[in-house]
C-alpha cells in the first residue's frame, strides 16, 4: 500500500520539511508515504475564493492515482482517534488499496474534491496551518501503523 499525501502549496519552511521527512522515513515499507505538492493558485485581484478553489481542484484531481481511496482532510470531517485511524489503515492494507490524502489550499477544498472522498477526516476542530497539517498527518499515520504493528510508540 502507498500513502500519497497531496498537498496544495510548495516551498514550505525547513521545519515542515524536516518534520515530515522524519515520519516519512520511519514508515514501514508496506506503507510508504509519498508527498505530492500541488501549486497553489495565485490570489490575484478579482479572483474569488471559488475561482481559486476550482483551479486547485483541477490540479488535485489530476494528481490522484487511479483506484486510490481518497481521504480528504477537512475541518468539518470526522475526527477519529489514533485507534480508529489505525483501523481505517488496516482495512486499506487488507484491501490492497492505496490511499491518497488531500490537504487543500488557503481557501479550502472545492466541493467536487470533498464529494469524491471515501473518508472526510478532521485532525482538530481548531484551525491549523496547512504546513503544520503535513507534519501532523505524517505523525498520525506513523502512529496508526505503529498501533497495527504493536509497536510501543503508542501508549494508552
Amino acid at each position: 500500500m502507498k500513502l500519497i499525501l497531496v498537498a496544495v502549496g510548495q516551498k514550505m519552511p525547513a521545519w515542515v520539511e524536516t518534520g515530515f521527512e522524519e515520519y516519512r522515513k520511519r514508515m514501514p515499507r508496506e506503507a510508504a508515504l509519498h508527498l505530492l505538492e500541488i501549486r497553489a493558485e495565485k490570489r490575484s485581484a478579482g479572483k474569488t475564493a471559488e475561482q481559486v478553489m476550482a483551479a486547485e481542484r483541477d490540479r488535485i484531481l489530476d494528481a490522484i492515482p487511479p483506484r486510490a481511496a481518497l481521504w480528504v482532510l477537512d475541518e468539518h470531517g470526522h475526527q477519529p482517534d489514533s485507534i480508529e485511524l489505525s483501523r481505517y489503515l488496516n482495512e486499506a492494507l487488507h484491501g490492497g488499496q492505496d490511499i491518497c490524502l488531500i490537504i487543500g489550499g488557503a481557501d479550502g477544498l472545492h466541493a467536487d474534491v470533498k464529494a469524491r472522498a471515501a473518508r472526510l477526516l478532521s485532525l482538530s476542530r481548531l484551525t491549523l496551518p496547512h504546513a503544520l497539517v503535513r507534519v501532523l498527518i505524517a505523525e498520525q499515520l506513523f502512529r496508526a501503523l505503529s498501533i497495527l504493528n504493536n509497536h510501543p510508540y503508542h501508549r494508552e
